[in-house]
């Protein structure tokens, strides 16, 4: 099997060194660049199973603001960001919502959570 080079940044600390990494298949091979672990570290994870953390907002009824924010609890699988977000299109909260309110529980099996991140209290009515 051929090996590919590929460039990375490396996002783990302010540094953001550039990674030199060389790759055969799914198997990182060599790291180079990095000024410290967390640098190889990236490399093999970005390489066998990216995830990020994802934020988005879902509907609120009732609430003093139309919607409320919410975010991943721990970085997801990086295919299943646009599952996550067609999911999250769904839901509709009840206001009051609270911050930390499980919004989706074990999000496409997963086993993570999306949360709120804000508090969204009930309208007041008019009088």
């Amino acid at each position: 099997m051929a090996q590919e080079h590929r460039t990375m940044i490396c996002i783990t600390c302010p540094r953001g060194c550039t990674l030199d990494v060389t790759v055969e298949g799914k198997t990182v091979v060599k790291v180079a660049g990095n000024n410290c672990q967390r640098g190889v570290d990236y490399a093999m994870a970005e390489v066998t199973d990216p995830r990020r953390m994802v934020t988005t907002t879902v509907r609120v009824k009732g609430g003093v603001h139309p919607l409320v924010p919410v975010y991943t609890e721990k970085p997801i699988p990086k295919p299943q960001i646009f599952a996550l977000l067609a999911e999250a299109r769904k839901v509709e909260l009840t206001a009051p919502v609270k911050f930390g309110d499980i919004v989706m529980e074990n999000v496409l099996g997963t086993g993570i959570n999306v949360l709120a991140s804000r508090n969204i209290p009930l309208k007041s009515k008019a009088p």
